[in-house]
């Protein structure tokens, strides 16, 4: 009988321990914000090459802020979020979107983009550097995506030489 008693308490034990380690990996973001305050580089804030605002992509994914390209004159580009908030979440990812007016994840689907890297923060000023190989003028949108689920979280339109 106490054979049986601790095997049943090593299974229960186990399963409550991917259980619990799987509830705090998706919702812990919901309670914890990592804030982020980089300041952008000198050299950098020469021409602003494209601005758009961020905005909400439904009613439990928000985002708020400004999202800028800088491009110096040897042709070095980041991409920088000024007064940037948005919804935590598992996975977030920062990329260049080629559609344009970005409304739902299907519209990130149906497109093509490129990644910058994972959000450093879901709030404060954050830079991301942009590859050299990277046209400006195919990409009318910057989206903060949830690579692991395929969710929109944010999204903001391009406007090119604001």
């Amino acid at each position: 009988m106490s054979r049986k008693l601790i095997a049943t308490a090593i299974i229960a034990g186990t399963i409550g321990f991917v259980a619990g380690n799987a509830f705090w990996y998706l919702a812990s973001p919901l309670w914890i914000d990592r804030v982020v305050a980089e300041e952008l580089p000198v050299e950098l804030q020469m021409k602003t090459a494209a601005m758009g605002e961020f905005r909400d992509a439904d009613s439990v994914h928000h985002g708020k802020g400004t999202a800028t390209i800088f491009e110096n004159d040897s042709g070095t580009k980041v991409l920088r979020f000024t007064n940037f908030e948005a919804t935590n979440g598992p996975d977030l990812k920062v990329w260049l979107v080629k559609a344009e007016n970005i409304k739902a994840s299907a519209d990130v689907k149906a497109s093509t983009w490129v990644g910058l890297g994972p959000l450093k923060g879901n709030i404060g000023d954050q830079n991301y550097v942009i590859p050299s190989d990277v046209n400006l003028s195919d990409y009318k949108s910057v989206v903060i995506w949830c690579e692991q689920f395929g969710v929109l979280f944010s999204a903001a339109d391009l406007k090119p030489g604001v």
